[in-house]
């Protein structure tokens, strides 16, 4: 029976059940928070996982069953927690045997696979009612956003599904598949590319770059490390997609590529001029002019909060060295071609993404900051060897994404976080710290 945890229920409520089909890290989020809170949880993942799955949950309130079709014939309410690639497979298979008046939904990161293998394969008399947790399956759900969705269903469905959730403590995104999608590649996708572009780059060189001396040493450097070891630290499919799945992401992520290969051009053949009225108009594009009431918001990252942390054992005395910060001039420029307004989906944003806008949005907004990386751009070359190597990265990865090559993708991410495997154990961790104090700046 479903505990005072959450706050109202329904008629019914104490015999209703959910089923989660897939337990990954999501899905198994999912089934602790929602059976701590008191609700009936019947899961399954792939057969092999059975026993594994009931050694781990043998002592929670969590029924382990051997497939999706005794879940979906026991569940009132079903949960498909699988990869976005294989959403339509799975449902294809467990999707007729859905019980009769049921709700159905799916917490995939890209909706538009998604409705359409519901449409496809469920019985006409089951509603639809997708959500998506934007954030990571380590991250607390309190307060992050919630999407959900009421694609077809009753209303008494959709406050069943509202009801079901709340243990969550999430904040609720009201949103369509299509609106969902269009600000998750905003959003997300190319954030994604560009430590993604990062992780190649320094694996291309062979570099640690928290342990390259004073070359990446300050606040800036320290989310861009901690983020691309975090991402590599997960699981690839997460990333592949979003990307390739997602329709509204590969305009993006091409742009992102393009931005970043013509800002590096004008920096390599030392065309300062157009270099900074392309820059400078970028700005304007997305943060607004410095006398427009936009600028005098408060900033989304409080001076100093991610320069307490590094990975670095051994602290710097001397300053850093100035960086042209090519990967931040190019996501504005990709912003400001695309008209992609970021603050304009701060409520649908991932801890990610409001660290990686609150760093860009330091390096445009700070007196000088810009007009430095722009000269370090033209006049110095130590950074060109990794500019030259994210380059081609963000290339790769555009196209790998156009031509929707998952296995490609799956290679190109495996090896790089090979490389930085031995690394992740504290970098997760201090991303964990980090994503924590900033949100505690909210």
């Amino acid at each position: 029976m479903a505990s005072s945890s959450t706050a109202t229920t329904f008629p019914g409520a104490e015999d209703f059940v959910i089923g989660l089909i897939g337990m990954g890290d999501m899905g198994k989020m999912y089934a602790r928070h929602l059976s701590k809170a008191g609700w009936r949880i019947m899961a399954c993942d792939k057969e092999e996982k059975y026993d594994e799955l009931v050694a781990e949950f043998g002592d929670n309130k969590v029924q382990i069953l051997r497939n999706g079709h005794l879940v979906s014939r026991a569940s009132d309410y079903i949960i498909y927690s699988v990869e976005a690639a294989a959403i339509g497979r799975v449902v294809a298979e467990y999707g007729p045997s859905t019980r009769l008046g049921a709700i159905v939904g799916g917490q995939t990161s890209c909706k538009d696979p998604e409705i359409k293998a519901f449409e496809a394969h469920l019985p006409p008399d089951v509603d639809i009612v997708s959500c998506h947790s934007l954030h990571g399956p380590n991250v607390d759900p309190h307060d992050q956003p919630l999407v959900l969705i009421k694609h077809r269903a009753s209303d008494a469905s959709f406050a069943k599904v509202e009801t079901v959730l709340r243990c969550l403590g999430s904040k609720s995104v009201y949103l369509t598949a299509r609106q969902h999608d269009r600000i998750t590649a905003d959003t997300q996708a190319v954030t994604h590319a560009a430590f993604l572009s990062m992780g190649k780059a320094w694996h291309a060189n062979q570099q640690f770059p928290w342990e390259e001396g004073t070359r990446y040493v300050g606040g800036i450097e320290n989310v861009k490390i901690n983020l691309m070891l975090r991402i590599y630290a997960q699981k690839w499919h997460v990333y592949a997609g979003l990307a390739i799945l997602n329709p509204e992401a590969h305009k993006q992520i091409n742009q992102f590529a393009r931005s970043t290969t013509e800002l590096f051009y004008l920096m390599l053949e030392g065309r300062a001029d157009e270099l900074r009225e392309r820059v400078y108009a970028a700005k304007e594009k997305v943060f607004g002019r410095e006398d427009s009431p936009k600028w005098a918001d408060r900033p989304l990252l409080p001076h100093g909060v991610v320069d307490r942390f590094t990975l670095n054992a051994q602290p710097h005395t001397s300053p850093a060295m100035p960086n042209n910060h090519l990967s931040l001039l190019a996501m504005v420029d990709c912003w400001s071609a695309l008209g992609i307004v970021p603050y304009d989906h701060m409520i649908c944003s991932t801890p990610l993404f409001r660290l990686w806008l609150g760093v860009t949005e330091h390096l445009f907004r700070t007196p000088g900051l810009l007009d430095e990386s722009l000269r370090v751009g033209i006049e110095d070359k130590s950074f060109r060897r990794d500019d030259l190597q994210f380059t081609i990265a963000a290339s790769g990865w555009a196209e790998c994404v156009a031509l929707r090559q998952f296995e490609t993708w799956r290679e190109r991410f495996a090896v790089t976080q090979r490389f930085f495997e031995p690394r992740f154990k504290g970098a997760v961790e201090m991303g964990q710290a980090m994503i924590k104090a900033v949100l505690e700046s909210d």
